[in-house]
């Protein structure tokens, strides 16, 4: 029965490879492969899960196999498989099924009908590493998929400004949910001194004995782990992204945002209640956290003008209560309630056009005044103070422009006297004598070593704050991303005394996937003239090649687990202890710089309305 469970991983991937080798003209085809891979997923886990109801319904885990192996540290991919795995596998691959069959026909003819679909099974395979995984390091495999595929979807009208715009916020979001993810799992690395599975997790002994002497440790790997679940589910105060989601098209807003990837968040702290079970203050913050997401998402889920913000804030608010079950220990209450909340927000997106056509005539023909509602009762000022503030939405979003992007910008723009040829004539060299240093520690001053792998870091730091505000030259902002990953590289070595072949894994995919999308940049220079970062181009209409090559690029230099850099970054990440939280800080930061800063390129440059249209644009929305 165990060996069975790497065939739910096997089928979409399959199918996804597949799909990507059928000509975009044959939709027949396209549809035909993409139905039955999904409804062969559906069939066998119907008989499987008999099967597996018979037999008592066993937990089962299978210890798949070890990418990276060192002594002290060891990189597995892990599958699990318990109620909660089931719950989540019925109710994502009926609704994968229905949404697939909806799309056959709703997408018939449009421009990117192959591109839909891919990436569906794209997220469709990411979905189930989530659900089947064992340990927190498979289970960010399928964290990232998740996250690109949104990128991708939300980004499905690729010529128009705003989807492009809102798929790069939503991702700045998600990059911190992810960056959130590593920082546990390089805790956990500290506190437990091994690659901890989920079915370890479940014994206390092993859990209370190792945070009894580490409450704190405890304490920030939960506090990440919430941060991940917040991005991901979008709780306060990451709420706003999930209405900007809704710019794909109604199918994938109706399995990303109404029923599957937003509920990861709930799949990640269930996933993980054993760990945090006993601490009484992470509970309560949980809790705290959904209750007010609960209330301030079903005000502004009333004041929407479109039905779609209207469903997300709406899914935002059952979210909300599902932490609250989580927290208070109700499990099957949660799992109950995130299959009704799925069926439901599924089903409200799926036949929303049609309800807006309907209500738009009945309104025509059969006015009907408002009702009276209980706001009626609070005094007006309140009443209109409180519609005001939901119509805003709290002010979420300048909320998160205020204390966190702003910020970044403004120390991004003080850098601006970092150009192609100081980078060249200063900050190369400089790196250069540090790697001389470290070949020849020995030369290096006790007293100064400490202080290396923080200024290094620093460095680093700043070289993809410049990237991410760059606005003019886009190979400029791609070459300070890979230096940025090479000062972290020489950051930790400095730290720690590891082989280096720790180092060569990490930066091997950030040179190679490095030099092949700065020829991409290059080639796409000669070919259109101006490539600056000043405004989208849409260059992607004319050369989807270059686009792609470029794409890919960008996946394995932000860690995307396609090469070795994913595994890197893990690695890194174990060579920090854990009492140095400032240089954990900076190389946490650095990652989530350097993400957004490559997603920007990649937006800015092949994405949004062609430069060259002699057609006027909308850059905003109704």
């Amino acid at each position: 029965m165990t060996q069975t469970l790497e065939l739910f991983i096997l089928i979409p991937f399959q199918g996804f490879v597949l799909s990507l080798f059928i000509p975009a003209q044959r939709e027949g085809l396209i549809s035909k492969i993409v139905f039955g891979t999904v409804g062969i997923h559906l069939a066998g886990f119907q008989v499987f899960l008999v099967y597996w109801l018979l037999h008592g319904y066993p937990t089962l885990n299978l210890k798949e196999f070890v990418l990276f192996k060192s002594l002290d540290y060891e990189f597995l991919i892990d599958f699990y498989f318990d109620k909660i795995t089931a719950t989540y596998l019925f109710v994502g691959s009926v609704l994968t099924f229905m949404v697939t069959i909806y799309s056959r026909y709703y997408l018939h003819r449009e421009t990117g009908y192959k591109r839909f679909f891919n990436t569906i099974l794209f997220f469709y395979l990411g979905y189930n590493i989530i659900i089947f995984s064992g340990n927190i390091e498979t289970l960010f495999i399928g964290w990232e998929v998740l996250g690109i595929s949104s990128f991708l979807l939300i980004a499905f009208y690729r010529d128009r400004y705003l989807p492009v715009k809102n798929a790069v916020k939503v991702f700045s979001i998600y990059r911190i949910g992810d960056v959130g993810l590593l920082l546990a799992m390089w805790m956990s690395h500290h506190l437990f001194h091994e690659n901890i599975t989920f079915l370890k997790l479940n014994n206390y002994e092993l859990v209370h004995n190792h945070l009894q002497a580490h409450s704190w440790v405890g304490v920030f790997i939960s506090l990440m782990l919430l941060i991940a679940a917040a991005a991901k589910s979008a709780q306060l105060p990451f709420s706003t992204w999930l209405p900007r989601a809704m710019e794909g098209p109604t199918p994938s807003s109706a399995i990303f945002y109404g029923s599957l990837s937003v509920h990861m968040g709930v799949f990640l702290l269930l996933r993980t209640f054993p760990f945090w079970e006993h601490q009484l203050s992470i509970r309560i913050l949980i809790g705290l956290m959904g209750l007010f997401t609960s209330i301030l998402a079903t005000g502004m889920a009333r004041v929407q003008s479109s039905v779609k913000s209207q469903v997300a804030y709406s899914s935002i608010a059952q979210i909300g209560l599902i932490f609250i079950e989580v927290a208070a220990g109700f499990h099957y209450l949660a799992l109950f309630h995130f299959a009704g909340n799925a069926f439901l927000r599924t089903y409200q997106l799926l036949v929303s056009p049609s309800v807006v056509s309907y209500q738009i005539r009945e309104q025509f023909y059969n006015f009907i005044p408002r009702q009276h509602t209980i706001e009626d009762s609070l005094p007006k000022r309140i009443e209109f103070t409180i519609y005001m503030l939901c119509l805003k939405e709290w002010n979420l979003d300048a909320m998160m422009y205020n204390y966190l992007w702003n910020p970044i910008k403004w120390v991004g723009k003080k850098l601006g006297y970092l150009n192609t040829t100081r980078v060249l004539l200063f900050f190369i060299p400089v790196f250069v004598v540090g790697v001389v240093l470290l070949m020849n520690k020995e030369f290096v001053p006790a007293t100064v070593q400490p202080y290396l792998p923080v200024t290094f870091s620093i460095i680093g730091v700043a070289m993809v704050l410049k990237s991410f505000t760059e606005r003019l030259h886009a190979r400029m902002s791609w070459i300070l991303v890979l230096l940025n990953h090479f000062w972290v590289a020489l950051s930790i070595s400095f730290n720690a005394h590891f082989d280096y072949t720790h180092t060569v894994l990490y930066l091997s995919g950030i040179a190679v996937f490095g030099l092949i999308g700065y020829f991409a940049l290059r080639r796409l220079k000669n070919l259109e003239g101006s490539i600056d970062m000043n405004r989208f181009h849409g260059h992607v209409y004319k050369h989807p090649k270059i686009a792609l090559v470029f794409l890919i690029s960008c996946l394995a230099v932000s860690g995307f687990p396609i090469t070795p850099t994913f595994i890197g970054e893990d690695l890194i990440f174990s060579h920090i202890y854990e009492d140095q939280v400032i240089l954990a800080f900076l190389t946490a930061l650095s990652f989530i710089v350097d993400g957004l800063a490559i997603i920007r390129i990649y937006a800015r440059v092949f994405l949004g309305p062609h430069s060259k249209s002699v057609y006027e644009m909308g850059y905003r929305s109704s």
